[in-house]
């Protein structure tokens, strides 16, 4: 039996008399922790993420300005046109909403199907959520022109006795974002309480002491304490799980409630939830290879978590380019001339450039993860989730902006170009996002510690405690012993 060399990060070897080691080179749990948190303890960060922040910075500020722009001189300062009433604003809230959904994703659904590989990547998962919800959570609220009234969007009264419409799938936008953005972050923050209790005993600062001690709400760790976490853990996770179909699946209402073709069809629930799943996973893989490098944590975040996450990429990749075809079956088997022009015309108008960029980035790039040294060669994963992330926006972007281009009538179709405006805060809310991100993995656990230990081999209770190179020569001796007894 092949054995792990010391201080290797490839965990990828198939043997079938033992599961591969998640955890690499720790044997301890005490180095697992001084590990994690090295980069937290550390006086002094890298320089280079003093540079990452400075320019998030400048990005969010950027964005800061771009509202404030925005307020004081109207929506005509966007490229929105007669008839595209929707542009860069809804194309950017709903590819920010996608990107939150792996979050829940890796942590719900694998927690609850006992994944043990989600244990190193499921904080960085859900750190992305929160932060791309609050990213999307911007662009409805200065989408209405009136940004001091973005109140009217809650399910309450104005001024003026009027209440919203409930019957508006912008309403149940609210609702749903609202309880995704709600349970994700209690999902978020609970799952830190116990790290957050270690960084608490471990400070020599009386101000984070105080600090990590507000935040862990007096954890101790005792079975009691154990025994309410995880129960609360599990109801949680069980209840966010549904939230990872439906919040997309209401988003994509917007346009299916519409008679507008290109829209109006019931393939779009499935289709947006497997592009936010898609998109999300993507989106993890690119902020993990950065910060394992960073930070240090390629004992944790290994090449086979990255490899895991390649073949969900690649099975959801798939899933979206049926969705592709399938749009255009439907099209022409249903006889609709208005439907099978908006679909030739998306691949072949005035935008088939922005179409077939889509289909390249989203279809054919995570093909490659079909080959093994594809999937386990970081410089290639890296590259093809930086594409599928561009591929995905230009997948929001064909469906607001190419249908309502060119629709019923040929004398109301129109051109829609984004103005100067638009591009700055797009780029902007990316700032938003790097900025809190980069905040996150200073100040806060990056990784689950407390999950990341139990699944070490020294953790389970019917083990020897022995490490994994003791473990894997015992198992071969003991194999050797049966053979002879036979």
């Amino acid at each position: 039996m092949t054995t792990l060399p010391l201080n290797s990060t490839d965990n990828t070897a198939e043997n079938p008399r033992q599961r591969a080691q998640l955890i690499l080179n720790h044997t301890t749990f005490g180095s697992v922790t001084d590990d994690i948190l090295k980069g937290n303890e550390s006086p002094r960060p890298p320089k280079s993420w003093y540079f990452a922040l400075a320019v998030s910075f400048s990005m969010m500020s950027l964005l800061g300005i771009m509202i404030g722009y925005l307020i004081f001189t109207g929506v005509g300062v966007w490229g929105n046109n007669n008839p595209v009433a929707w542009g860069y604003p809804i194309v950017n809230f709903v590819f920010w909403v996608g990107i939150g959904h792996a979050g829940t994703l890796i942590s719900a659904i694998l927690f609850l199907f006992r994944q043990k590989w989600r244990t190193a990547i499921n904080r960085f998962a859900e750190a992305m959520t929160i932060f791309a919800v609050i990213c999307a959570g911007t662009f409805p609220g200065i989408h209405i022109g009136r940004v001091w009234l973005a109140y009217w969007l809650f399910p309450i009264p104005n001024q003026m006795e009027m209440w919203p419409q409930f019957r508006s799938p912008l309403l149940w936008d609210v609702f749903a974002v609202g309880t995704y953005f709600t349970v994700s972050l209690l999902f978020w923050y609970l799952g830190m309480i116990p790290d957050l209790a270690t960084m608490r005993d471990r400070t020599t600062t009386k101000m984070k002491a105080m600090a990590y001690g507000i935040l862990s709400l007096g954890w101790r760790g005792s079975m009691r304490h154990w025994h309410r976490y995880e129960r609360a853990y599990l109801l949680l996770a069980a209840l966010a799980t549904p939230l990872v179909l439906s919040v997309h699946s209401v988003v994509s209402f917007d346009f299916a409630v519409a008679q507008l073709p290109g829209w109006h069809t019931t393939i779009f629930p499935p289709y947006f939830v497997a592009g936010a799943i898609f998109s999300g996973f993507a989106m993890v893989m690119t902020l993990a290879i950065p910060a394992r490098e960073l930070w240090g944590l390629k004992n944790f975040i290994t090449t086979r978590h990255l490899e895991n996450m390649c073949k969900v990429v690649l099975l959801t990749g798939s899933m979206v380019g049926y969705a592709y075809s399938m749009e255009f079956f439907i099209a022409w088997y249903s006889g609709e001339i208005y439907e099978s022009f908006t679909f030739i015309n998306r691949a072949f108008g005035p935008y088939g450039w922005a179409y077939w960029i889509m289909v390249s980035c989203n279809v054919i790039t995570p093909q490659i993860f079909w080959f093994k040294k594809a999937r386990r060669n970081i410089a290639v994963i890296f590259t093809a989730s930086l594409l599928v992330n561009v591929g995905m926006w230009f997948e929001r972007f064909v469906i607001v902006v190419t249908s309502l281009a060119n629709d019923f009538l040929p004398s109301s179709w129109g051109i829609y170009e984004p103005t100067w405006v638009d591009v700055l805060t797009f780029f902007g809310s990316f700032g938003l996002f790097m900025t809190f991100f980069l905040l996150f993995i200073r100040y806060l656990p990056v990784l689950a510690i407390a999950e990341i230990k139990a699944i070490m081999p020294e953790a389970d209770p019917h083990g020897h405690g022995h490490s994994y190179y003791e473990m894997e020569g015992e198992t071969d001796a003991s194999a050797n012993e049966m053979e002879e007894g036979e």
